[in-house]
C-alpha cells in the first residue's frame, strides 16, 4: 500500500509541473504574439501600410510606413522623401528623413507627431510646429 500511495504522489507531482510547464509554454507564447504584433497605429491596426496625408494647405502625400522601420513618401506619385520612423504609442508617430532630404526645415532627428481620431471620425496628425494634417489608411 505504501508503495502504491508514492507511485501515486509521484505521478500526481509529474502531472501537477506538466501543467505548470504547459501554462508557462502558453503565457510565452501570448507574451510572443503581442511581441510580434508591432507597434499600432491611431487606428487601432499595425503600425505598417499606406497612407494618403493630406496637409492644412490640401496637398497630398502618400506615405508606406514599412515593417522593418522606414517609409517612403511620394507626391504626385514621385519620390518625395524617405526616413525610418517608430510608434512608440497610437496616439504618437515619430519620424526622421533619410540624410539625402536633411534642409532647413528637416535636420534628421526624430520629431513626434500627436495622432488621435476625432469624435466625427477624421485622423489627425499634430506636428511640433502645430500643423495639422488629415491621414488615411489605404487598402492594398
Amino acid at each position: 500500500m505504501r508503495k502504491l500511495f508514492l507511485a501515486v504522489s509521484a505521478l500526481a507531482l509529474a502531472g501537477c509541473s506538466q501543467a505548470e510547464d504547459a501554462d508557462t509554454m502558453e503565457a510565452e507564447e501570448e507574451v510572443a504574439v503581442a511581441e510580434e504584433a508591432g507597434p499600432t497605429a491611431a487606428d487601432g491596426m499595425p503600425s505598417p501600410g499606406m497612407y494618403k496625408v493630406t496637409d492644412g494647405e490640401g496637398v497630398v502625400y502618400m506615405e508606406e510606413v514599412k515593417a522593418d522601420g522606414t517609409y517612403v513618401t511620394t507626391k504626385d506619385g514621385e519620390l518625395y522623401q524617405t526616413g525610418r520612423w517608430e510608434q512608440p504609442s497610437p496616439d504618437q508617430y515619430c519620424s526622421a528623413v533619410d540624410e539625402a532630404y536633411i534642409n532647413d526645415e528637416n535636420d534628421g532627428t526624430m520629431k513626434c507627431n500627436s495622432e488621435q481620431i476625432g469624435e466625427d471620425g477624421v485622423w489627425t496628425s499634430v506636428n511640433d510646429k502645430g500643423e495639422t494634417a488629415t491621414v488615411e489608411r489605404v487598402e492594398g
